[in-house]
């Protein structure tokens, strides 16, 4: 990825293909240097072979198959600590992970999300989209749906996991199980939203500007 044209505040690791676990693991060992002041923070980009992960306020009943079935196809299941119900990643999927101080950028919880969900507004406006809130849900969506799951877990005000933005990976697996517990709306991608294909690779740079703009703009 080129980011010589992104003056950032940040550090960029960019994980290309990742198993889950070992970029969790990443993860818990950036934000243990982050949180020593050993590195800067760091935003993660990466995409995950398929797999859903499981949050802290997961229901059994949205998964609608055994986890046979998803084994059966590939889909490997995690229970993470994160915030929020069932979620799916995947190729075609850009998942965002900023190892952020949170104790500098606020130090509220409620503003971190909604800074987070600005980072995606602003990525989708980059391209021409009108992307929303949607409250009570966090996230952020095109219409009536979702393109842009949000799930954390903040630690000695650190932050771990993040966002992952539909960009090409296919909607079909979203039948099968009920997205971050939302029964009634569904779920998009970039490339359905603008018509075209849209790839992991095209996210990159505006969303790095855009957590740029979101939380190192007054700095």
């Amino acid at each position: 990825m080129n980011v010589a044209h992104v003056p950032l505040s940040f550090d960029v690791f960019d994980a290309g293909v990742m198993g889950y676990q070992p970029c969790w693991d990443l993860q818990k060992q950036l934000a243990a240097e982050v949180a020593a002041d050993a590195r800067p923070e760091t935003l993660v980009l990466v995409e995950h072979p398929a797999v859903l992960t499981l949050g802290a306020n997961f229901h059994s009943e949205n998964l609608l198959h055994p986890e046979e079935w998803y084994a059966e196809r590939g889909i490997d299941i995690v229970v993470t600590d994160r915030g929020g119900d069932v979620t799916y990643h995947g190729p075609g999927q850009l998942v965002i992970y900023p190892v952020f101080r949170v104790d500098r950028h606020g130090r509220d919880l409620h503003r971190w999300l909604r800074d987070l969900e600005e980072t995606m507004l602003r990525t989708l406006a980059a391209f021409g989209l009108e992307g929303r809130r949607f409250p009570p849900h966090t996230g952020v969506w095109i219409g009536e749906k979702k393109v842009a799951a949000i799930g954390i877990k903040v630690r000695k005000w650190v932050n771990l996991h993040g966002i992952a933005l539909n960009c090409e990976n296919t909607l079909d697996i979203y039948d099968e199980f009920v997205p971050c517990g939302i029964r009634d709306y569904g779920v998009t991608s970039l490339s359905k939203a603008l018509g075209r294909v849209f790839s992991v690779a095209e996210a990159k740079s505006p969303v790095l500007r855009s957590f740029q703009a979101v939380f190192f703009a007054q700095q």
